[in-house]
């Protein structure tokens, strides 16, 4: 007979207080977007106002309008300085740019991004607003060729870390198969044959596509050998009804979200809105940070005065009570969603000007060779940030420069040692390999092994499967689909 036991047990958990929380949130937002989110949060907050109050309108009037705008109302039970470090960086001058000095001679016109495309069919779906954040978490963790590499319980432990939200692996799993459903056919496969598996039962269920299902479910192993021999036999087929299966899985995409650009309205109508300015004055590299039509904020006055007469009544009738408490909360959030605005700008500003004094002589003269290998880790150690907070910072976000505007994520490449002894970036040897293929005899395509000893020749020591993978990476086919008469 078992018997019931007591035991304890020490464990080690980190926990995001629901400010830190609304923070990470906010540093994920490019500049179009932040903008919804506040007039959000103005709509389901009576407490928040926008504007300036009028103690703020005597202190602005004051000030320069091109100087950063700075908080006046501290919020006492999350203070900022125990999450990150402030420091500044001396060898650039950062401000924030209101609508009225936005430059518009740039534009830079783009489709909606991969993640963008996933995110606004979540929408479209049955799924409650609790769901809905657990899709778009899904969708974060989805690759640029449209993979989800994390499995649903891994998912689980990682949202549970960082934002403190229980769900079990059936209604994560639940989630994910809803988003498989998403355009493209295959997104959010685990793997390719995952991928292809999802994309066959999305179509007509003719007898081709039947068979093929059944090869990929049963043979991908020597499917992917090209062993169809072994499939005839095994599946007792005919040469045709193979053929006619095989020609099934051909036509789908094996990576549903590669050289992804949206529709033609997307591509002709969207235009992104940098995040940051950096200019050029007297060998002073200024970074600047957009901030559009976002407006300022402020806790309302007259919940302000509410507050201050339930304090000063007598609390013990239950309805002054929950009056109290629920003014409190709603100007509490207020102060919240204000600092957190307040730190983003100082966040993003700390790591956009560290980007810029790391690749100064790329930005002053504009030259991709000019990139030095970075990875999030260096510009995390220079302002003191966790690398989680920089991919935040960095996710989704442009800067406008005089060269052209380039997603933040354009200046993070690798690194690998040169025959000399130097350090090159990786960027460097993709725009080689992008240089040679350009410049190849249609006729006579250069093969992934002469890619290697041409790059051997100009000093860069690299593997043929590194060749491969960067040659991936810029969507350019094998040398056999390039052979052109």
């Amino acid at each position: 007979m078992s018997s019931l036991t007591l035991t304890q047990q020490q464990k080690l958990q980190t926990k995001l207080s629901p400010a830190q929380i609304q923070v990470m949130r906010m540093l994920e937002l490019p500049a179009c977007e932040l903008q919804a989110r506040i007039n959000e949060e103005l709509q389901e907050n009576p407490a928040l106002e926008e504007g300036l109050d009028k103690t703020q309108e005597m202190d602005f009037q004051e000030q320069d309008l091109n100087d950063e705008y700075q908080n006046p109302l501290q919020n006492e039970d999350f203070n900022y300085d125990d999450y990150v470090q402030d420091d500044d960086i001396s060898e650039r001058t950062y401000n924030t740019r209101s609508q009225e000095s936005v430059r518009e001679d740039i534009p830079f016109s783009v489709g909606m991004s991969f993640g963008e495309y996933l995110k606004s069919q979540i929408y479209l779906t049955k799924m409650d607003k609790p769901d809905r954040h657990i899709a778009k978490f899904v969708v974060g963790n989805i690759d640029e060729n449209g993979y989800l590499r994390r499995t649903a319980e891994e998912l689980v432990d990682d949202l549970s870390f960082q934002e403190g939200i229980v769900v079990t692996d059936e209604k994560m799993q639940s989630i994910i198969a809803q988003i498989q459903q998403f355009d493209p056919p295959g997104v959010a496969a685990y793997d390719l044959q995952d991928c292809l598996l999802i994309q066959l039962q999305q179509k007509e269920q003719t007898a081709n596509v039947g068979l093929a299902m059944k090869i990929l479910s049963q043979h991908f192993d020597i499917f992917s050998r090209k062993q169809y021999n072994k499939i005839m036999q095994r599946m007792d087929i005919t040469e045709e009804q193979l053929k006619g299966a095989i020609s099934e899985i051909t036509r789908l995409n094996p990576r549903p979200g590669n050289n992804w650009l949206g529709t033609v309205y997307d591509r002709n109508q969207s235009v992104v809105v940098p995040d940051f300015y950096v200019e050029e004055e007297n060998d002073e590299l200024i970074v600047t940070l957009n901030q559009g039509d976002i407006p300022p904020l402020h806790v309302s006055p007259e919940y302000s005065q509410m507050l201050d007469m339930y304090s000063q009544t007598e609390k013990s009738h239950t309805s002054n009570r929950e009056a109290a408490r629920f003014v409190k909360d709603k100007i509490d959030a207020a102060k919240w969603f204000i600092d957190a605005i307040r730190q983003r700008n100082e966040t993003m500003m700390q790591t956009m000007s560290a980007i810029v004094a790391y690749q100064r002589e790329f930005f002053l003269q504009g030259d991709s060779s000019y990139l030095k290998p970075m990875v999030l880790k260096d510009i995390a150690d220079r302002i003191g940030h966790d690398v989680s907070t920089i991919s935040r910072v960095c996710s989704n976000k442009y800067v406008q420069t005089q060269f052209g505007t380039f997603a933040l994520k354009y200046f993070f490449s690798e690194s690998i040692t040169k025959q000399d002894g130097g350090e090159i970036s990786t960027r460097e040897i993709k725009d080689k390999v992008r240089e040679v293929i350009a410049n190849e005899d249609k006729t006579r395509p250069i093969t992934d092994d002469e890619l290697v000893e041409i790059l051997h020749e100009s000093g860069y020591a690299i593997a043929r499967r590194t060749v491969a993978k960067y040659r991936e990476q810029l969507g350019i086919p094998v040398a056999r689909l390039r052979y052109q008469i």
